[in-house]
């Protein structure tokens, strides 16, 4: 799915239900993050017009999903816990290329996020289609489309602007990169990613 190399173990699920409260409070800083990552790429390139237009809707929506993932928490009589370092994107960033030409480092920064989003939408597929709470089946058919979107779009804006050659090859290096990570984590339950 999205080009990932190495599917989440299905048993991740049930991982996921038992610390829920981990799990709801680590979507909810997934979800801050990804709405800073919107901010942040309009800051850098607001000479980009597309770019612009495209990720301001995002930015909300993003920050929509983290007020969702609260209601959850708190509906739940759950507490957002503090935020835990992201071992994964961690790990991500390392493997971006530093330095280039500012092309390069928007081809980076793209594919990076086209990446995170692919995961996602990869586990909150998993989490609507196993998840024993029916709200939260709902919650997360729902999260998982607007996660797809994300993806695609990252990915288009990357084409947009860059050789599809080139976007097609680097975004390659970054599955593989990405499916050794996974293997390197291991399974873990207690966070999204």
């Amino acid at each position: 799915m999205y080009g990932l190399k190495l599917p989440t173990d299905p048993r991740w699920v049930n991982l996921a239900e038992k610390s829920l409260e981990d799990i709801l409070t680590d979507h909810a800083y997934c979800e801050q993050k990804a709405a800073s990552t919107g901010i942040s790429l309009i800051q850098q390139y607001p000479d980009r017009e597309k770019l612009v237009e495209e990720l301001t809707p995002v930015v909300s929506e993003e920050w929509g999903h983290f007020k969702m993932v609260m209601h959850h928490l708190k509906k739940r009589g759950l507490k957002l816990g503090k935020q835990r370092k992201d071992e994964y994107v961690g790990l991500l960033i390392k493997t971006t290329k530093k330095g280039g030409s500012r092309d390069d480092q928007l081809l980076e920064q793209l594919l990076l996020a086209a990446l995170i989003e692919a995961r996602s939408c990869e586990r909150f597929r998993l989490l609507a289609q196993n998840i024993a709470d029916e709200e939260l089946q709902e919650f997360y058919k729902m999260l998982m489309k607007s996660e797809a979107g994300h993806y695609r779009l990252f990915l288009d804006l990357a084409m947009e602007y860059l050789p599809k050659d080139k976007v097609l090859d680097r975004w390659k290096e970054f599955l593989d990169a990405e499916a050794d990570i996974i293997k390197a984590i291991g399974l873990r339950g207690d966070r999204i990613h």
